[in-house]
């Protein structure tokens, strides 16, 4: 065998590799239906009171604790270890016990994949919160069977999505793909953003309606996140002109309007641009806790005097709503790379 034919097949074997991902994850392609009803009973109860209380927390797979640090923030992890993830899970798992929320919205929920060592978390988190929480529903927004990145440590099969989790019985309940993708083939391999919408029957003949949000990150120019934003106004402008309350609540990947987006992170090294949320339907209300960050920088292992930080975790409410309170709880990020956040509201009869 020749020089050149060794050449040749050293260079065949990768490319065959990264060919054969590219093919697979094509026929494989998470493609769901724009609108997908997940539940439905017309006959549910109607909501007593008017004051109510949610949660928001992205809670990282349970892989972004404290001592993490993250690939595509530019650190060196992609799975951590496995101890990790269960101490960072029981973590997750106590501090959600600890509450008395009537609904609590998750993102990054994993449910067996590798990089969580196929822990299957929505199922374990559905369980433990059955009692107070008993009506929960999760839909994917990440499920491609193989990642090959990065190539000395693929992160393999993600299963992953929204979870949310609520003490009242909704009379239906949706998920929302949301439009925009990467270019081809970064899409294969990337999350499909989408809403998981519960709608719930009042009193007065109105719907409070509940929105966990997740959207796209690593998205430099901007346009995935405003044709999500574009797609989510569509939703609160037609239930705003019903009368209908509004709760949208998530990891918005942007931070509130007209907050300075490294106002918490004086002094800390780094940086990362956080462009601001623009304005919504006409009246509604951005609520988020300006003192208390929700996000940090995972290129390193947290450091509280020198790990950059901000706020990215917040609220959308229809004007028909008012805030009661609201407040990040400080974990330092001991659990992941988001905090969670508490919103008590009114609805204004």
């Amino acid at each position: 065998m020749n020089f050149w034919k060794i050449i040749g097949i050293i260079l065949l074997i990768p490319l065959s590799y990264v060919i054969g991902c590219i093919v697979y994850a094509k026929v494989t392609y998470f493609d769901p239906p724009i609108i997908e009803l997940l539940y439905s009973n017309n006959q549910a109860p109607k909501l007593e009171g008017d004051s109510f209380s949610t949660m928001i927390w992205n809670i990282g797979y349970a892989g972004l604790g404290a001592e993490s640090d993250f690939f595509y923030d530019g650190g060196k992890m992609m799975n951590p270890e496995e101890k990790m993830v269960h101490k960072y899970f029981d973590g997750i798992v106590n501090s959600l016990s600890d509450t008395s929320i009537d609904f609590i919205l998750l993102q990054e929920v994993d449910s067996h994949s590798k990089r969580s060592y196929y822990l299957d978390q929505v199922s374990f988190l559905k369980a433990q919160a059955h009692k107070s929480n008993p009506f929960s529903h999760f839909v994917y927004n990440y499920k491609v069977n193989y990642i090959p990145q990065p190539w000395t440590e693929p992160m393999g099969k993600v299963n992953s999505g929204l979870l949310s989790l609520a003490k009242y019985e909704p009379y239906k309940v949706e998920r929302h793909q949301l439009p925009g993708k990467f270019g081809f083939p970064k899409q294969l391999f990337f999350l499909r953003r989408c809403l998981l919408i519960q709608y719930f029957h009042l009193t007065n003949g109105k719907d409070l309606i509940l929105i966990n949000i997740h959207n796209s990150a690593y998205d430099d120019s901007g346009q995935l996140k405003a044709e999500e934003m574009a797609y989510l106004k569509t939703i609160l402008d037609k239930e705003d002109a019903n009368g209908n309350y509004i709760v949208c609540g998530g990891d918005w990947n942007q931070c509130p309007p007209d907050f300075a987006y490294n106002s918490l992170a004086a002094g800390k090294e780094g940086d990362y641009s956080q462009t601001n949320v623009k304005p919504l339907t006409e009246g509604g209300q951005w609520i988020y806790d300006p003192q208390t960050a929700t996000n940090r920088k995972n290129d390193k292992a947290y450091d509280a005097e020198k790990t950059f930080t901000t706020v990215i975790d917040f609220f959308w409410v229809s004007k028909n709503i008012s805030a009661i309170s609201c407040h990040g709880i400080t974990q330092n990020f001991e659990f992941s790379d988001h905090q969670p956040v508490v919103f008590k509201f009114k609805l204004n009869q």
